[in-house]
């Protein structure tokens, strides 16, 4: 019976000897290492890879959709939503965050923005201006999109004349 014991106890021994598993070298992540001729733990990516869904998603970003009234509609219901509680509901700046001492946003009826191109305004929803945080994260690019349409209509809507539409003078009262 000693002698089992004591061979156990030799075997129990044995596998305690090699640490190699509990004591691996490893980097630091970014940290430096002497493998590789730039110094550097981290690899860079090969020429021309490009990431699963990229192309897709920088299509989603550049590219906007065509213009319908459901568009619109989503749009506007997006906007009511996300961005009148500071641009007002007709876009001049004069949201109910506003009215409580946040600082007032530019209106979208100025002739900057009337000018600017549409990507302007769908690239300061994804990443925010001035005081304004980026919306990427709660708003996505299809929506992002839908608003873009929606302010301009209300653009075109702010600044109408009656001799844009000359069959309205007949129908207003």
């Amino acid at each position: 019976m000693r002698c089992i014991l004591l061979l156990m106890a030799l075997w129990v021994l044995a596998g305690c000897k090699d640490q190699s598993m509990q004591r691996q070298n490893r980097y630091d992540v970014f940290g430096p290492a002497g493998l590789w001729p730039d110094g550097a733990e981290a690899r860079p990516l090969p020429a021309h890879v490009v990431a699963r869904g990229d192309l897709s998603r920088l299509a989603e970003i550049t590219t906007p959709p065509q213009v319908s009234l459901a568009l619109l509609r989503r749009g506007e219901e997006r906007y009511n939503v996300f961005c009148s509680p500071c641009h007002g509901l007709s876009g001049y700046g004069e949201g109910m965050i506003v009215a409580r001492g946040f600082p007032t946003p530019p209106s979208y009826h100025t002739a900057r923005l009337r000018a600017a191109p549409a990507q302007y305004v769908f690239d300061v929803i994804t990443n925010g201006y001035g005081v304004m945080y980026s919306y990427a994260a709660r708003v996505p690019p299809q929506d992002r999109w839908a608003i873009v349409a929606y302010v301009r209509a209300l653009q075109l809507s702010q600044g109408a004349q009656e001799a844009d539409v000359p069959e309205a003078k007949e129908k207003l009262p």
